[in-house]
């Protein structure tokens, strides 16, 4: 699949139309440059699953927890930018998180794709010469 961003305002339908494909699976592993839009991506399909709470990129506590106000399903938005050591991923029990059943949105997963699970759902967001986003899965 593939969608177009041509401008933020097509975030919102961009977005629903994202959620609608999620199916079964859970791993959803971000890939894209620093500044590609990942973080606001995910920020907008958390909202189209109805999370009302703030939602922003967990650089510095690796991992965020939101709840939809309309389910009551969680999610984890995950940051490995700052991962140092695959070690770090080990010690905040990564297996609790990736195989809990809940959507889990990982920014950076290159740091830690060993540890991804065999279902993980690879996107990648690439900015295109005129500015637009390429959002691919």
């Amino acid at each position: 699949m593939e969608i177009i961003l041509h401008s933020e305002q097509e975030l919102p339908e961009a977005a629903k139309r994202f959620v609608q494909d999620i199916d079964q699976n859970t791993v959803f592993a971000f890939y894209g440059k620093m500044g590609a839009g990942k973080t606001t991506f995910i920020k907008a399909v958390c909202e189209a699953l109805g999370v009302t709470d703030v939602v922003n990129s967990p650089t510095f506590s690796i991992v965020n927890e939101y709840r939809s106000d309309e389910t009551g399903e969680l999610i984890y938005h995950f940051d490995f930018y700052r991962i140092e050591k695959v070690e770090e991923v080990y010690d905040m029990g990564y297996e609790d998180y990736f195989y809990c059943g809940a959507l889990c949105f990982l920014e950076w997963p290159e740091l830690v794709e060993d540890l991804l699970p065999g279902d993980t759902v690879k996107v990648e967001i690439e900015e295109l010469a005129d500015g637009s986003r390429a959002i691919r899965y």
